[in-house]
């Protein structure tokens, strides 16, 4: 059975030939941007076990388990992360909400992050390597997911403050609180093909917004003067997000588009005093 031969059978089980592609490379414990050698080497052989352990990937594949799951690995910003089950995989259209946190704390000396719903870690750490001087904090409620991201900080060499706790629950005072929490409407009919991701990450009330209106709601207490609170969300809800936040009395009220010309952040200023 050639490295060819593998990828044939997996695209006879309907995998895109990138997911196969990537799940080979990992079971020949090659890097993942190392596809070129699979088309030099297609002719080769596997090595005895290979196949089997690549078929066996491949039909969890085929079933809807994440590609980054089966490999153990997704990168986020240039960021090699470790996830699981416990996490959502990290999407590369976050990085616009990473991209707008690292320009407005441009300016700012030392500055005081949190992360809510941190999963992975993924922002928070983002942030971390791209300004030394933050003090980075990472919050989610799980237990498991805080385990994820305390051993993909400790791998990385990042300093980040991890804390078990619902939102700004316990918080302090911050120069910029950033999320990118459950926006899924319960009833949504994309869920069930994200059945293998953790669903208390995903799903938020009737609407999709539970958990954004908390957030937005406790926010102002919790941001420094000139503070910014930024928000990822679903691709249908930045003028209801925008809403809230004009609402709640936050100035600059804007979006942000993603890597498809989506609306896909939101955040405003808390106005500073005097």
């Amino acid at each position: 059975m050639t490295i060819a031969d593998a990828l044939a059978a997996a695209a006879a089980l309907g995998l895109d030939r990138l997911d196969a592609q990537l799940l080979l490379l990992h079971v020949l414990d090659r890097g993942a941007g190392e596809r070129g050698w699979l088309l030099a080497h297609d002719t080769d052989p596997l090595p005895a076990g290979r196949m089997e352990a690549f078929q066996a990937l491949a039909q969890r594949r085929a079933a809807g388990e994440p590609v980054a799951y089966l490999t153990g690995e997704k990168e986020f910003y240039g960021l090699p992360l470790r996830v699981d089950a416990r996490v959502l995989v990290p999407r590369p259209d976050t990085e616009t909400l990473v991209e707008w946190a690292l320009e407005v704390l441009r300016d700012r000396e030392a500055p005081r992050v949190v992360d809510l719903g941190t999963g992975s870690g993924a922002i928070a750490l983002a942030i971390a390597s791209a300004r030394r001087d933050a003090r980075v904090e990472a919050v989610d409620r799980s237990a498991g997911a805080l385990e994820v991201a305390a051993a993909n900080a400790a791998r990385l060499g990042l300093a980040v403050q991890l804390r078990q706790a619902r939102w700004l629950e316990g918080a302090g005072q911050y120069d910029l609180v950033v999320s990118n929490p459950p926006y899924i409407a319960d009833a949504d009919p994309h869920l069930p093909a994200l059945r293998h991701e953790p669903r208390e990450a995903l799903a938020a009330g009737t609407d999709g917004l539970d958990d954004l209106r908390a957030i937005v709601a406790a926010a102002p207490r919790h941001l420094a003067p000139g503070g910014w609170l930024l928000l990822e969300h679903g691709w249908d809800q930045a003028g209801a997000v925008r809403e809230l936040l004009a609402a709640a009395g936050f100035a600059q009220v804007q979006s942000r588009q993603d890597l498809s010309g989506i609306a896909r952040c939101s955040g405003g200023r808390r106005l500073e005093l005097g």
